[in-house]
């Protein structure tokens, strides 16, 4: 009875639901807010446009927290009523907890707002009521703990990185890309941990390995729209045929873990937290490196070399080894587009 009752209030307590569709939906509300206005920061710092600087792109920072919960709620399928009021969980989390905050309190705020949405004659006032409430509880004694220890996680890394950036350049680049492709969302998880620097910088190039690696190695599979589905798109197309052959992710993991090191001791790349885990997709790493380093010939340069590059040539070099040996077969990396 009681699975009976939480099925009917499309409530799942899964790894599905909490994880990939809630980290995933996450990402979307950062990239419609956060990473839109530093895009547009970006652009009207390079051609001195005002809206674009003192306008749109503080009014995306404010509208990050609201964003954020409401993608989350969109990803857990709240009711209308409990997803447009957590808009007001968001904002008040994201000023308590930041993204992790947002996170928390909206998947709790969402999950109890289901349980008492249409329970009652009064729903337009009870539901949101529940929600908010829920959601802003959560938010002031919960979201600035969970919040400190996953930003001194995260800096535990940052400074890690500094201090040994030759393994945890292979670490973090291995890590976050292979967190890329496989159905979570790496750029809120960079995010949550506010993942910045030359840690930032490996994550990047780990993501890239994957975007570009897979693109260029499954082109005669999958021709030039999956070598941009892959490339500016997402690696995760290829989960499917990964559980099939995992032998197909060694040419990525393989470029990942040369190229955290060069990106870390060599380039001395950087990144900021949005665009640590996001490699090639839709250009969001580059405009991230931009954003951190600057808009200099040899930043340019550098990302050419090892977020486009050098990803597709190591990728390419082992997997023709891999087809030599048998351990990748023609049909392996086929996607269905």
């Amino acid at each position: 009875m009681k699975n009976g009752f939480l099925k009917r209030k499309n409530i799942e307590i899964s790894f599905k639901r909490y994880l990939t569709d809630a980290l995933g939906s996450m990402a979307l509300g950062l990239f419609a807010s956060l990473l839109i206005g530093t895009i547009f920061n970006s652009i009207g710092q390079k051609l001195g446009i005002g809206l674009f600087t003192d306008v749109i792109a503080p009014l995306a920072r404010t509208a990050t927290g609201p964003a954020i919960a409401a993608a989350i709620a969109y990803g857990l399928q709240a009711p209308p009523l409990v997803l447009f009021s957590t808009a007001i969980v968001g904002l008040a989390a994201n000023e308590l907890g930041g993204p992790v905050g947002v996170y928390c309190s909206t998947l709790i705020a969402v999950e109890l707002g289901k349980l008492v949405s249409k329970e009652t004659s009064i729903d337009i006032i009870v539901t949101p009521a529940v929600t908010i409430l829920v959601g802003v509880i959560t938010a002031q004694f919960v979201g600035p703990y969970v919040s400190a220890f996953m930003t001194g996680l995260g800096a535990i890394i940052i400074n890690a990185t500094q201090m040994q950036p030759f393994l945890m350049g292979v670490i973090v680049a291995v890590v976050v890309g292979m967190t890329l492709t496989l159905p979570i969302s790496s750029a809120a998880i960079c995010m949550m941990l506010g993942l910045g620097g030359l840690a930032a910088g490996a994550a990047t190039v780990g993501c890239c390995a994957n975007m570009i690696g897979f693109a260029v190695i499954s082109y005669k599979e999958n021709g030039f729209g999956g070598l941009m589905a892959q490339g500016i798109g997402t690696s995760m197309l290829q989960m499917p045929n990964i559980i099939k052959n995992p032998r197909i992710w060694i040419p990525s993991i393989v470029a990942s873990a040369i190229l955290g090191p060069l990106s870390t001791i060599v380039f001395k790349m950087e990144n900021i937290p949005i665009g640590g885990g996001m490699g090639t997709c839709g250009l969001v790493g580059q405009i991230g490196t931009v954003s951190a380093m600057g808009g200099r010939s040899e930043v340019y340069m550098a990302m050419a070399l090892l977020h486009f590059i050098l990803p597709a040539a190591i990728s390419l070099i082992v997997a023709s080894v891999l087809r030599r040996w048998g351990w990748i077969r023609p049909g392996d990396m086929k996607l269905n587009l």
